[in-house]
């Protein structure tokens, strides 16, 4: 299923988007609907490093508590 949207774009950019579809002979449509999901995937990649970022904080942050703990018990078995 498609949608229809009304788009506006700044002249340069529309200029620059016409001269590639015209140099590639596509649709404009096409060109546009391949610029979207390409531009989707790019922020998603952007969204996922960011959560992953946020969660390898908190990964490590539990890393070293767990560090610390363990060499408490290493202490105490060794008298220290």
């Amino acid at each position: 299923m498609s949608k229809a949207i009304s788009l506006k774009l700044n002249e340069s950019t529309f200029q620059e988007a016409e001269n590639i579809v015209k140099s590639i002979h596509i649709p404009r449509n096409s060109y546009i609907n391949q610029a979207i999901k390409h531009y989707n995937y790019l922020i998603k990649r952007k969204l996922l490093k960011r959560q992953y970022l946020k969660e390898s904080a908190i990964v490590d942050k539990h890393s070293l508590e767990i560090n610390e703990e363990s060499q408490g018990i290493d202490d105490e078995i060794l008298g220290l």
